[in-house]
């Protein structure tokens, strides 16, 4: 049995479920990373759209420290956004969650 300090990450984003999981698949194959996609529908004020979290974890057979997956979590992030054409996403850690947008009333 092997331990590891449990650090979830999740990134938010809107898009189809299917094309982030295809996605997903090519960067872990290529990187050496396990990821979970899990489809979820985002409702707000006045609208909702589909979308999905991709979860990352401490995982204890190749654990790393905290900014190694944030570092990781950032990286994977950037790659979908562009692969999905979003404008934003977020990424969520134990102790914050960070808001990432290229749209120009948002910065």
């Amino acid at each position: 049995m092997k331990e590891s300090k449990s650090y979830p990450i999740q990134i938010f984003m809107a898009g189809d479920s299917y094309d982030a999981r295809e996605f997903c698949q090519y960067y872990c194959d290529k990187e050496g990373l396990c990821v979970t996609v899990t489809p979820t529908s985002y409702v707000y004020t006045n609208d909702s759209e589909g979308g999905f979290i991709v979860g990352l974890i401490n995982y204890p057979r190749f654990p790393k420290n905290p900014d190694e997956l944030f570092l990781i979590a950032q990286l994977l992030g950037y790659k979908l956004r562009e692969y999905m054409n979003q404008e934003s996403f977020s990424i969520q850690t134990p102790d914050k969650t960070y808001w990432y947008s290229w749209r120009k009333e948002d910065n």
